[in-house]
């Protein structure tokens, strides 16, 4: 057995109680409080008083099933020498953790394997318990206090305080300030649960060992930088269930939601039995809403308001973060979220092949010329789409605005790199609603809104292309970038379009004047000289040109998984051994943007010195990568093909959004919305 549990007095961790006169208990509730309290595996405190001294001793003790008059108990451990010889028995404590007992049997036999006792016809309730306590085991606790770093376990906690034990010397005992707050830190296996400031209310040092009870300082903490333009928070009917398994003491809870949004909600709960408290982080939660729909998620407590802050008698309200989510996971909310604002807008439902294709051919968007590139491989794209729109792959988002039984606004996005999503294929229906275009665009901002700071999203820019001459979207991202005026925010850079003819060079005379290498730890660094200094904007990040930011083929891998191709490869072009341009090769399946944006080569000059002829003979060499005859080329600056007459089709602005400024962005669309509907 262990060493005696002895609990010392003056350090009850009963610091949540509130005086009540005492009531009485009788002997038949006694004994089922006394079951349920070995059911649960669960102790008594034996007060033992000293026969010289007078004072008190509390030992642990666990009660054996009980019957009727006699209980016996076990200690929890063994008795020091001496103890029972020099201390007799004075009563009995027991709580089931809203309840204190104080009862007074007599005493039937005590040795050092426990004591029995026979009970009295009624026992006094000492007081009512403010909040519940809960007993927690396998809890680390550390505690630091102006470098001074203590570390034990957690007995027990109220959603007010902490109760905890701490092991270390005398010398570091008494370097505690108690006027002071200390940060205390909960784990369970290494895995955070609990940081924050505390102050001890109460403590008890003995030589090697100390009982502290802590009180949170704080009943709300800012998870994130706070945003104007918050996620919009629904009422749902029925309201979710929360389910989880507490990370402190290992009990399955489930209480019910009173709000929900994609990036948190708040429950209600017994302010009595109050089981959460500002920063507890739930490792695994379940969001159940109706049978077989459920998600998955780890989320935080960031708030936890009482009947005293506008909450209704007795309830407590608190508020979570999500703080991680499965893709999938983040789809079936979203979308369900999004009916519940606008029952006709869809986040990645399947849709009717043949309509989505008809939608795309009536409103224009596949005009002639886009539909000369691609006829050629139509089947292909069909099953490309088909695999899309109807398996919902992670790699790819679609909103669509679908009204009366037709497609009437839609726009789509697609994981490009690492922590960037391209924003393509918006097109909207102007004969049957103007408004089409407007609010699918804004279901993609409100969803990145949502998610982009939950990591498994891996949202952190988002990007597209436009013609210049494109009206919308040169006034609307064209028109936030040039508004905010801050090219790590924003950015916009222009490109020339071409497609490379695949014709064979004579590579003996490029190896005289250039040569085509994989890129080099210090070519990154020249790229970043140079993107930084003409433009300054977001393209290096976005485009995951940075060496070691990324993990090597987990995109590649991921498209692979879900049935797609993508490749990305990085070259450092030199001549005369000096390093002129980068060449960044985009592998995907063709048509998975329409103007193949996704499957193209992106040429960066950054000395317009190269000759033309060594550009277009690096682009031969990387054109035997791709399938088709002709490959899209991408070219920044567009100075330089203008200087040396590149035959390019157009011109395309690349918009990059820092969703870290997605507030700013917010309130320009707002005023820019409200100007064209004043005008309309």
């Amino acid at each position: 057995m262990d060493k005696l549990h002895i609990i010392p007095r003056g350090i009850s961790p009963d610091d949540d109680r509130i005086a009540e006169p005492a009531r009485s208990i009788g002997k038949r509730h006694l004994v089922n409080i006394l079951n349920y309290i070995n059911f649960q595996d669960s102790t008594v405190l034996v007060n033992l008083k000293h026969n010289k001294y007078a004072t008190t001793t509390s030992i642990k003790a666990t009660p054996l099933p009980c019957s009727g008059d006699r209980l016996d108990c076990a200690w929890t451990g063994i008795p020091g020498p001496g103890l029972l010889g020099s201390h007799t028995f004075d009563s009995l404590i027991i709580t089931d953790g809203k309840k204190c007992l104080l009862a007074n049997p007599e005493v039937i036999s005590i040795n050092e394997q426990g004591i029995s006792l026979l009970l009295p016809e009624t026992c006094s309730e000492l007081n009512n318990r403010k909040l519940k306590r809960h007993s927690c085991t396998g809890i680390q606790v550390l505690i630091t206090q102006n470098s001074v770093i203590l570390e034990g376990s957690l007995l027990d906690y109220s959603c007010m305080s902490f109760c905890s034990r701490i092991t270390a010397s005398p010398q570091v005992l008494q370097w505690i300030n108690t006027a002071a707050p200390v940060s205390l830190h909960l784990y369970a296996d290494h895995d955070l649960l609990y940081s924050g400031e505390c102050m001890i209310i109460r403590q008890c040092l003995e030589q090697t060992t100390g009982v502290f009870v802590l009180a949170a300082v704080n009943d709300r903490f800012q998870r994130y930088k706070p945003k104007q333009f918050r996620s919009n928070r629904y009422k749902l009917l029925p309201s979710p269930n929360m389910r989880f398994v507490h990370p402190l003491t290992g009990k399955k809870i489930q209480l019910k939601t009173i709000d929900i949004s994609g990036s948190g909600f708040s429950v209600e709960e017994n302010e009595v039995n109050s089981v959460l408290f500002a920063g507890l982080i739930l490792p695994e939660l379940e969001l159940s809403f109706v049978h077989s729909f459920q998600i998955i998620c780890r989320a935080q407590v960031v708030y936890r308001n009482t009947s005293g802050n506008g909450e209704k008698e007795g309830a407590v309200k608190c508020g979570l973060a999500i703080l991680d989510m499965a893709m999938d996971d983040q789809v079936k909310l979203l979308s369900l979220l999004h009916q519940t604002d606008n029952r006709n807008s869809y986040i990645n439902t399947s849709v009717d092949m043949d309509a989505l294709w008809e939608f795309f051919f009536e409103t224009g968007f596949i005009y002639p010329e886009k539909y000369a590139f691609f006829q050629s491989n139509k089947e292909e794209i069909k099953r490309l789409y088909e695999l899309l729109y109807t398996h919902n792959p992670g790699i790819a988002r679609h909103f669509i605005h679908h009204e009366k039984g037709s497609i009437l606004g839609h726009i789509a996005m697609v994981r490009c790199y690492e922590n960037s999503w391209l924003i393509h294929h918006h097109a909207a229906s102007k004969k049957e609603s103007m408004k089409a275009g407007i609010m699918v665009l804004k279901q993609i901002s409100c969803y990145a809104n949502d998610l982009h700071r939950i990591h498994s999203a891996h949202m952190k820019y988002l990007f597209s292309y436009f013609r210049p001459d494109n009206k919308f979207p040169n006034r609307v991202f064209g028109g936030f970038a040039k508004e905010l005026n801050d090219p790590r925010g924003c950015s916009l850079d222009k490109l020339a379009y071409f497609h490379y003819q695949h014709i064979k060079f004579n590579q003996g005379l490029m190896h005289e004047t250039g040569e085509l290498t994989e890129i080099q730890p210090e070519d990154y660094a020249e790229l970043n000289r140079f993107y930084g200094h003409v433009s300054g904007g977001l393209m290096i990040d976005a485009f995951d040109l940075r060496p070691g930011t990324v993990p090597q083929d987990g995109l590649a891998n991921e498209y692979q998984r879900l049935g797609f191709k993508k490749e990305k490869r990085l070259y450092s072009l030199l001549e005369g051994g000096e390093l002129k341009a980068l060449i960044l090769a985009n592998i995907t399946d063709i048509g998975l943007n329409m103007a193949n944006l996704t499957n193209c080569v992106t040429v960066i000059v950054m000395n317009e010195s190269i000759s033309r002829y060594c550009i277009e003979s690096a682009l031969s060499q990387v054109a035997g990568e791709y399938e088709h005859q002709e490959m899209p080329v991408l070219m920044y600056p567009v100075s330089y093909a203008e200087r040396n007459f590149m035959p390019f089709e157009k011109i395309y602005t690349l918009c990059i959004l820092n969703l870290e400024y997605l507030d700013q962005y917010f309130k320009f669309c707002d005023t820019f919305f409200s100007s064209i509907k004043k005008a309309s």
